[in-house]
């Protein structure tokens, strides 16, 4: 069956879940395209169904699917120009817990785009286990975009900063901030947590004081600032470097 009207309450509850709220009740998200959609499928993330245009012809490999006339899909996707198919996944709930490895603090980092590429770098540079506090939602469709399919692989733990600190505890906490020491000439120890502060306010009180270290980007005398996912990219990988 092809629903067509956007009013349907399916196509409601798909809509929802561009919102926070939507999926806070729903504890699911949906992410877009079809190289995406493929990613999830090879990750250990729950598919609870497909969303495919009523025109697509792609494999969908057996998973539960809603068809959508072409307006009804527009309605439910985020982007402009969606490509036929989505996926609403189940979001993977974790509990707070100390990390194995170096991991990553994201303090307050406010915007959905930082966020996502932050999370595509740490991933790729092996922080898989991330703590968000107060940050923009890592499963909004903008933050999942930006990740390139990092949601699915990072270990996101959502939770308050003083969670975060008791599971850092015994673990060396590097801060970034502006007024830090130069990471090129830092040596890190071989566990840490790196912390990321928010785009115009930095770091919160509660993290700034339980950082150990603190470690800056050095940069010519007429920048002011990196973008905080330059920065958190350069200081990942400068301070995992041998």
């Amino acid at each position: 069956m092809v629903i067509l009207s956007k009013s349907n309450p399916t196509v409601r509850e798909l809509c929802a879940l561009t919102e926070k709220k939507g999926r806070r009740e729903s504890g699911t998200f949906l992410l877009e395209g079809e190289k995406t959609v493929r990613e999830c499928m090879k990750s250990s993330l729950e598919i609870v169904r497909l969303v495919v245009r009523e025109d697509y012809d792609g494999e969908t490999c057996g998973y539960p699917r809603v068809v959508l006339g072409a307006d009804a899909f527009r309605a439910v996707c985020d982007v402009k120009t969606p490509q036929g198919i989505a996926a609403e996944v189940r979001i993977p709930f974790r509990k707070t817990e100390p990390p194995e490895k170096s991991c990553l603090v994201l303090d307050g980092v406010s915007d959905p785009s930082n966020v996502g590429a932050i999370l595509r770098t740490a991933v790729a540079a092996g922080y898989e286990e991330v703590y968000c506090v107060s940050t923009a939602d890592p499963y909004s469709p903008k933050c999942v975009r930006a990740s390139m399919s990092a949601v699915f692989y990072a270990k996101i733990m959502q939770c308050t900063r003083e969670e975060t600190v008791c599971a850092l505890k015994g673990v060396s906490v590097i801060a970034a901030d502006m007024s830090g020491e130069n990471v090129f000439s830092f040596r890190a120890p071989a566990k840490f947590a790196l912390v990321i502060g928010n785009e115009g306010q930095g770091l919160s009180d509660i993290m700034r004081e339980r950082a150990d270290h603190t470690v800056s980007v050095p940069m010519g005398e007429h920048s002011e600032s990196l973008n905080a996912a330059v920065s958190a990219g350069i200081l990942m990988y400068q301070l995992k470097r041998k």
